[in-house]
């Protein structure tokens, strides 16, 4: 019997997206797994595999239209031997699972984000996934049982294991951590202040041109809309002199030579970070609607500026990680950022950011928290200061800023500056960070 398919929602924030690409054409078999087309998402362009065997009947909507709804029907796939008429009158496919994820996934622990809307099959019960998700289930070690699917019917799809992570025996702690987070509040809507009728009407005798916002801009006005009027900020600002962390790093770089790998002053910062908010773990911890979820791991956010917005794409355990291994996961996160190559669930989560503006040469500046965020880290230029040192001398001494942004509800004051030390700590201190 002809299916239709239709425009899957790729992440939570997506209502909408441009066809941009199909990879297959009318008459063409597909089988399941196999990629059909290239979908540009608010944040991403994705690509989108076959979840079922057919024959492409009727493509409905030609690749470069933009402003497609989640759910439109976007080709019709034929079983084989069907007449290519019954593309025509295509039954609409059951998929009550292809709308966004809700906004408490955004905010929850990266275990349950993994299963977001999961639930556990009877034992015995039949899992229908799609090939590829089955061997790469396989490969990771997830239950399949344990997730819900997102394609027609419920059947489990490359996207819902991708981010999964492996099967463990439930213990009492997980349990607990599992528990339902309150839903956020919804991302409020852009018409604020005066219309575009209004302040169009202001501009009439000057010449200008008017720029449609995108899916992205939309998002990022909606979110930096809610982060201001719903997350009460405070800033601490402190200094920091890298000095010794730049004679460190020009050893280390030097030693890596060979390796081709070139470590980066915003790769000692991203460890800095990362082992601060182990030493003050209070400081590992989101906004939940009415709770704090405290992290156990360091997931550092990173802020990545591309075209026409921004990405922050999310470093999972990188207190765990080595340097170079962060150096080199950055610059592979950082560059699919800029194609808009990233899957939902590596720009999703984490507890804290860190928004670089320094190697634009920009002294110091206050960043807007990331919600769920319970803070995010301003980082300025290094500049040579005239400083006194420990003996009361003045030396001149590279000095670079940084201001932490606090959501007050999730932070207090003194526990804000304690992980400000411990993050000034580490950079003046490198060698502790091979520990």
């Amino acid at each position: 019997m002809a299916t239709q398919i239709l425009m899957p929602a790729l992440s939570p924030t997506m209502e909408e997206g441009t066809l941009a690409k199909w990879l297959v054409k009318e008459g063409d078999m597909v089988k399941s797994g196999d990629i059909m087309a290239e979908i540009e998402t608010d944040k991403a362009t994705m690509e989108f595999e076959a979840v079922d065997e057919g024959i492409v009947g009727k493509i409905l909507v030609a690749e470069g239209t933009a402003g497609v709804k989640v759910n439109t029907p976007i080709a019709v796939l034929l079983e084989e031997g069907e007449d290519a008429s019954a593309a025509v009158a295509a039954p609409k496919a059951a998929d009550p699972k292809a709308a966004a994820p809700k906004a408490e996934a955004v905010a929850s622990a990266p275990a349950e984000a993994a299963t977001a809307a999961a639930v556990p099959k009877p034992a015995g019960a039949r899992v229908f996934a799609s090939p590829l998700a089955r061997r790469i289930a396989a490969e990771k070690g997830v239950d399949l049982t344990q997730i819900t699917g997102s394609g027609p019917h419920g059947r489990i799809v490359k996207a819902d294991v991708e981010g999964a992570k492996a099967s463990a025996p439930a213990s009492a702690s997980t349990t607990a951590a599992a528990a339902p987070a309150p839903a956020t509040t919804t991302a409020p809507a852009l018409a604020t202040g005066a219309s575009a009728d209004q302040v169009k009407k202001m501009f009439a005798d000057r010449e200008y041109k008017e720029v449609t916002l995108d899916g992205m801009r939309k998002t990022i006005a909606a979110r930096l809309t809610e982060a201001k009027q719903t997350i009460p900020h405070f800033y601490l600002r402190r200094d920091v002199q890298l000095d010794a962390l730049m004679a460190f790093r020009a050893t280390l770089n030097k030693q890596l030579e060979g390796r081709g790998v070139k470590l980066s002053i915003n790769d000692f910062i991203i460890k800095a970070c990362a082992n601060a908010l182990q030493e003050v773990p209070d400081c590992n911890a989101v906004w939940a609607g009415d709770r704090i979820l405290k992290l156990k791991p360091s997931d550092v956010a990173v802020a990545v500026a591309i075209e026409g917005g921004l990405f922050t794409p999310v470093l999972r355990d990188a207190h765990q990680k080595s340097l170079s291994a962060l150096s080199a996961e950055m610059k592979d996160l950082a560059g699919r950022a800029k194609t808009k190559k990233l899957a939902p669930h590596e720009y999703q989560g984490g507890s804290f950011a860190i928004s670089n503006l320094g190697m634009m040469g920009v002294d110091n500046f206050d960043a807007v928290i990331n919600p769920p965020h319970g803070s995010i880290l301003a980082v300025g230029a290094g500049v040579k200061k005239p400083v006194v040192n420990a003996a009361g001398d003045i030396v001149v001494a590279t000095v670079m800023s940084m201001t932490l942004s606090v959501d007050h509800r999730v932070i207090d004051g003194a526990l804000g500056a304690a992980f400000l030390a411990a993050v000034i700590d580490n950079l003046e201190n490198p060698m502790s960070m091979l520990a």
